[in-house]
Parts: structure tokens; sequence; C-alpha cells
């Protein structure tokens, strides 16, 4: 089983990252699950026609109990990919971090992974925050792998190394490690260069280079990732061959 932690900045566009790269390991044969960590519960809208799952703590909420059932907190998307989000408080009262926590030990007394089985796991995390229940899936043994979303922006390229240091303070208890980045150009000036010079620096590989593209943002607004509605596309291939890339690399 291949399980992966996307981090990065708020906002460098790693819920779009991780549901791309969720959609090329279903298109490339395998069974996916994506884990939104995130209070906005928006992680997995683009594998659902832009249709939000209920989300563990939405349904708490609601409910008064824990859910019986994956069913009750999950929803299959595109690829047949199972999404769930885990939510968070209500806005102003208590943790975010916490719900990803609760979230987490349901996940384990409902037996996530021997019920679905999954080859890959992706866990979409809440921006640069890499404390408490936002280090969880690296802390806790549920991702073996980190990626950085990044650009070329000074504050992405901040936050990212951030990330790196606070992965490798648990490095000597065998958590997860950086593969390395995934670099979600913005079109900053000398972009290449400034994220492949803090690569070189933080001994880091750079996985794959997505250019700026409206096609991204068209899909986005039908509620689909590119892999569903541009599936012949430069991008489209370029998350498959590193979705492939990853898997043989890795899994």
């Amino acid at each position: 089983m291949l399980k992966l932690a996307m981090y990065g900045k708020g906002g460098i566009g790693k819920s779009t990252m991780t549901s791309h790269l969720a959609a090329a390991f279903a298109m490339n044969g395998l069974r996916v699950v994506q884990i939104g960590c995130d209070p906005k519960a928006d992680s997995t809208m683009t594998l659902l026609g832009g249709t939000p799952v209920t989300s563990v703590m939405d349904y708490m909420r609601t409910y008064d109990q824990e859910p019986e059932d994956l069913a009750s907190i999950s929803k299959r998307g595109f690829g047949d990919i199972l999404c769930i989000e885990t939510g968070g408080p209500t806005p102003g009262l208590g943790c975010a971090g916490r719900g990803i926590i609760t979230t987490f030990q349901l996940l384990e007394r409902l037996q996530l992974f021997a019920t679905i089985q999954p080859d890959v796991v992706l866990f979409d995390v809440l921006g640069d925050v890499v404390c408490g229940g936002f280090a969880a899936p690296i802390r806790e043994g549920y991702a073996d792998h980190v990626i950085i979303v990044t650009s070329g922006e000074k504050m992405a390229l901040y936050a990212a190394g951030n990330i790196t240091r606070a992965v490798a303070n648990f490095a000597e208890r065998s958590y997860a490690t950086v593969l390395g980045l995934l670099l979600n150009r913005r079109n900053v000036p000398d972009e290449r260069e400034k994220v492949a010079a803090f690569a070189q620096e933080h001994g880091l590989p750079i996985l794959e280079e997505i250019p700026r593209s409206d096609v991204i943002l068209a899909c986005e607004e039908r509620g689909q990732t590119v892999l569903e509605g541009a599936p012949t596309s430069d991008l489209a291939l370029r998350f498959r061959t590193l979705a492939k890339r990853l898997w043989e690399q890795h899994s």
C-alpha cells in the first residue's frame, strides 16, 4: 500500500494536486482512498462532481454519535475513489487538529484499510501546519511518505522549508519521509530556478512540474479533474506519468 501525505502552504493548490494524483492513480488501475484533512472539507469535490461528502465532524455534530459504518461518512467518486473528509469544529469553537485525530481513530475502529484494501491512500493536509493533529498523518504512522506542493513564490518555499524541517524531526522515529517537491507553477520570475535551488539545498527532487493552465480551472468549474474532463491533455499525461512512477518506485 502506498500512503502519501500532501503538505504545502495554504492556497498553493494542494487539494487540486492531491485530487488529480488520486484520479491518475485510479486511471492507472489502482484502488484509491483520498482523505481530506481540512475543516473546509473540500479536498474531494473535484472527484465528486462538485458535490461534497458529509464530513466526519459534521456527521457527529448532526447525529451526536459516531457513524457505525464507512458508508455514512464516505462517497465513491471518479475512478471509484473512496472520498472521506475529516471536516472540523464549528467555526470559532474547538480545534481543527483534534478533528483529524478523531477521524483517524474512527477510521481505525471502522477498519478502513482492512475493509477497503486500497492500493493508494492520499492525505490532503491543511496548509503548512505541522503540529498537533495536523502532524498525525506523518507522526502516527498513517502515511509513509510526504510530497510538498510548492511554487516559486517566497512564502511557498518558506513553508516548504518549515515542512521539511518538521518531517526531519520525526526521522529517528521511523515516521514519514519527504519524497520530493511537486512544483505547481504560478509563473513568477525565475520560478524553475528558485525551486531547483531550494530542492538542491534540501536534497530533494522535483517530482513533477505542473504548468499554470486554464484547463484545470475549467475542469474544476465542472467539478472535475483534468483526468476526467480533459483526459487526453498534456496535464492529464503528466499526472498519470507521475502516479505510475510513484507507484513503481515506492509501493
